[in-house]
């Protein structure tokens, strides 16, 4: 097992993160305007003093210089520094705003799983009835609705009319952290993001159960006069369970660039607010720092969901 996540770092990890860091480095610095111009607070200012400027953050140079440099800071666990007046460590600035990134894309993945498999069970268990009808129906309706809009019925609904909900942000000034203020917050946008998320697994793990319910394994456990609940859950679902392990490596790449348009819509201090603000100011630091972030956790949790592959199935071993 060692052997093979050592090589899937090595020879798959390693060259698509530089080859995905390289192309991006390439669009941001060709994008139209300068880091200079677009900064917050800054004036109108001649041209020579934007070159001057230009000249002190090294954004003058080829862009292989440029991304050379940004790749040795990297190798050294060095980010850079922001191009902003502050002139803070990005490593700094990322780590300020992981956190709230990670408890609401984890709080997603937690809703999608924990909703959406018990549902797709149900929906498998009682196939074309009623149920399964609506859940089916449900589900396309989740998988459709993008999330910025979902996001905007769901502040109307709580907290504008009924307004039970805090709108977005995180605390306000002055108020005092508690465990039933800090699921108050993430409600709203937990559920914005992990929307598709349950429409997903629901669908998926209604399909892949329903495969699995023909086997002849199963006929067997049901002719030696087992229940149908210990059939269901006790053999049947560890089989059908690896589909959405695979599931989940997809679901990680959608989950962090859904995040972006969440965090703006509800002011979620996470890295997606960030990167908007990045983008506009044309901050490359800390839009190579984010997006780096956000490609190694995906890596990582396509690693993870191979890993859970050996552990749901002893079958499947990694040579």
């Amino acid at each position: 097992m060692w052997r093979y996540i050592l090589r899937r770092i090595l020879l798959q990890g390693i060259p698509v993160l530089l080859g995905f860091t390289f192309l991006l480095y390439l669009i941001i610095t060709i994008a139209p305007g300068s880091p200079v111009t677009h900064l917050r607070g800054v004036p109108d200012l001649d041209t020579s003093v934007i070159a001057q400027r230009e000249a002190q953050l090294g954004i003058d140079q080829p862009f292989l210089i440029q991304y050379g440099k940004w790749l040795l800071q990297v190798v050294r666990g060095d980010l850079g520094l922001s191009f902003d007046s502050a002139r803070r460590p990005v490593l700094l600035l990322i780590q300020e705003r992981m956190p709230a990134t990670i408890i609401l894309s984890l709080s997603s993945i937690l809703l999608g799983w924990g909703i959406g498999i018990p549902v797709g069970i149900l929906s498998a268990r009682y196939q074309y009835s009623v149920f399964d009808y609506l859940i089916t129906f449900l589900a396309f309706v989740g998988i459709s609705i993008p999330s910025f809009f979902f996001g905007l019925i769901l502040l109307y609904v709580f907290a504008l009319n009924l307004n039970i909900l805090p709108a977005g942000g995180f605390f306000m000034a002055g108020e005092t952290p508690t465990f039933l203020g800090y699921i108050r917050y993430l409600a709203l946008p937990a559920l914005t993001l992990g929307l598709s998320n349950i429409a997903g697994v629901a669908r998926y793990m209604r399909s892949s159960l329903l495969e699995v319910l023909h086997e002849d394994y199963l006929r067997t456990a049901r002719s030696k006069g087992l229940g149908e609940h210990i059939v269901i859950y006790k053999h049947a679902f560890r089989n059908a369970l690896l589909p959405i392990l695979t599931l989940m490596g997809f679901m990680l790449p959608s989950i962090f660039s859904g995040a972006v348009i969440v965090e703006n819509i509800f002011t979620w201090p996470g890295l997606g607010s960030l990167a908007i603000q990045a983008l506009n100011e044309r901050n490359y630091p800390v839009i190579m720092g984010i997006n780096l972030m956000f490609a190694v956790l995906i890596f990582l949790g396509s690693i993870i969901a191979d890993i859970s592959y050996a552990v749901a199935d002893p079958r499947i071993r990694y040579e």
